[in-house]
């Protein structure tokens, strides 16, 4: 029961946050995206953040198309999202967040800082007034009316969108550098993170025989589990990765689908990967299942656990989960 409260709670507010179309009525969620063709960080930093100077002012437009204004880079944050934490302590922030939400784990560290709630979407606002903050950093699990209601308390509130790309994620860091004061460790981790991906990317280029990934989110129900379906970070990773998403090769095209047993045997993956691991689900127990013999995965022992919030979170540890997902994909490419 435990399980299943925490992956609804996690999951269901993620999904109303970031689905870019119709999600399940029943299915748990996850981050993400729809995918579109990628643009230029510069771009996503003028279209989305907008920030300009005007006597010692610091005018942003956030991703509700707000205008917020800063008297100086803020110096008491408060996160409301994990990805937003991440980002905080990623650019050189940390000692400046002075509360999180209540899933904020990473990196370590965070979980020594005040928490202000967010379990089943509930937010403590006495707590968050407590700590004094000059910046709440929401986030899209984060609906617009909880912003209204904080903004109605005196507070400044920014709405971080979630990126479209991995190259739109590195806007979202040099916009929570302005905010915070960290434009010249952002950059340097920006350049950082390209050249990362940019590794992946030349070593899965030339690959022609790309593996049917079917990525598992929740088996809650063993025989109907829940994948990402396009347009989510999952399949964006899998895809840059050099692997072909098992939804996209079903023809499935609802961002989070719950499958059967008929259509994962129909796919037939060669690999499957269980974001679930957090929660239990071994290789051992997916072996178990009655059917699952049959397929490729299962013959061959290519089934793993994995770390979900690399690809989850739309931070700058997405960027972790490309070069995972590329080595499990073609292990001789990165030896």
């Amino acid at each position: 029961m435990l399980r299943k409260t925490l992956i609804l709670t996690l999951l269901i507010a993620l999904l109303t946050a970031c689905a870019p179309q119709a999600t399940p009525t029943n299915a748990p969620a996850s981050t993400e995206i729809p995918t579109l063709a990628p643009s230029e960080e510069t771009a996503a930093v003028s279209i989305r953040a907008a920030s300009t100077q005007s006597a010692n002012v610091l005018t942003f437009t956030d991703g509700l198309g707000r205008e917020v204004k800063l008297n100086e880079p803020a110096q008491r944050v408060v996160s409301l999202a994990p990805s937003n934490t991440e980002i905080l302590f990623a650019i050189g922030a940390d000692s400046q967040v002075v509360g999180r939400d209540e899933f904020s784990d990473y990196p370590e560290e965070a979980k020594s800082i005040a928490s202000v709630g967010g379990s089943f979407g509930e937010y403590s606002s006495e707590a968050i007034l407590a700590l004094e903050p000059d910046l709440v950093l929401a986030a899209e699990i984060n609906p617009p009316e909880l912003v209204k209601q904080l903004e109605d308390l005196g507070l400044t509130v920014y709405y971080l969108k979630n990126p479209l790309t991995l190259e739109e994620m590195y806007g979202n860091l040099e916009i929570v550098a302005q905010l915070t004061g960290h434009q010249d460790e952002t950059s340097a981790l920006v350049e950082s993170l390209k050249a990362r991906v940019a590794t992946v990317d030349e070593k899965v280029a030339t690959i022609t025989d790309k593996p049917v990934v079917f990525y598992e989110i929740d088996a809650s129900d063993a025989s109907k589990p829940y994948t990402y379906g396009p347009g989510t970070f999952g399949d964006l990773l899998i895809t840059r990765a050099g692997g072909v998403n098992f939804s996209v090769a079903a023809g499935i095209t609802d961002p989070y689908p719950q499958v059967s047993l008929e259509q994962v045997v129909a796919t037939n993956p060669a690999m499957i990967v269980l974001g679930d691991s957090m929660w239990g689900t071994t290789p051992e127990s997916v072996q178990a299942r009655a059917g699952w013999d049959v397929l490729d995965a299962v013959k061959n022992n290519q089934i793993f656990p994995f770390d979900d919030n690399l690809v989850s979170r739309p931070g700058p540890r997405l960027v972790d989960g490309l070069e995972q997902l590329a080595k499990l994909l073609h292990p001789d490419l990165f030896k």
